[in-house]
C-alpha cells in the first residue's frame, strides 16, 4: 500500500512524538505475525505505560537521524516492530522479552536507551534489572538500615540493664 507524501509526513510527525516522549525503546523483528498476537503484546506493555508499533522501516531511520540515534543500515532489514517505553525501561524490556520467549512469532532485535544501543543481549539483561518499585524500595532499605541499627544500639543498654534487674528480681526470694 503505497503511501501520500502528506501521509508520510503525518507517520513521520507520530514517530517523533513518540520518540520524544521515550526513555527508552526496542524493537522486535516479526514473522508469520498474527493480529492476536500482536494485540496480546500490545495489551501487555499498556499496562507498563509502553506502546508497540509496527513501523516503517524508513521512515523511522528518519526520525532516529533527525535524534540522533546511531544504527547499522542492516539491522533495519526486514519487518520490525518498535516498542516505545517512556518509564521504566527495565519492566518493559521484561515484558518484551517475555513476548519474545512465549511467541516464535517476535524476536529482539535490540534497542536504545537514552540514544545508547542496546543489542539483544543488552536489552535481555536490562529486563533481569528489578523494576523501578523494587529499587525504591532496595533504596529504601539501604537509607533506613544505619538509622534502625543507630536506634537498636542506643536503646541496647537500656534493654540489657532492664534483663539484668529482671534475672536479678527473679533470684531474690519473695519477702514474706
Amino acid at each position: 500500500m503505497a503511501f501520500t507524501k502528506q501521509e508520510k509526513e503525518q507517520i513521520v510527525e507520530r514517530y517523533r512524538e513518540r520518540l520524544a516522549k521515550s526513555e527508552a525503546i526496542f524493537v522486535l523483528s516479526y514473522e508469520k505475525m498474527r493480529m492476536p498476537e500482536v494485540n496480546a503484546a500490545r495489551a501487555r506493555l499498556r499496562e507498563a505505560g509502553a506502546e508497540l508499533h509496527i513501523v516503517k522501516n524508513r521512515l523511522f531511520k528518519r526520525v532516529l537521524d533527525e535524534y540522533g540515534y546511531s544504527y547499522d543500515d542492516s539491522f533495519w532489514e526486514g519487518n520490525n516492530a518498535v516498542v516505545f517505553a517512556p518509564e521504566d525501561a527495565p519492566a518493559t524490556a521484561k515484558i518484551v522479552a517475555d513476548i519474545a520467549k512465549e511467541n516464535a512469532s517476535f524476536a529482539i532485535r535490540g534497542g536504545y536507551l537514552d540514544k545508547a544501543f542496546l543489542d539483544a543481549k543488552r536489552v535481555a539483561a536490562l529486563a533481569e534489572l528489578p523494576t523501578l518499585p523494587v529499587m525504591r524500595a532496595m533504596l529504601l532499605g539501604t537509607i533506613l538500615a544505619p538509622a534502625s541499627k543507630l536506634v537498636r544500639t542506643i536503646a541496647e543498654p537500656a534493654r540489657g540493664l532492664a534483663a539484668v534487674i529482671r534475672a536479678n528480681s527473679e533470684k531474690q526470694p519473695v519477702a514474706a
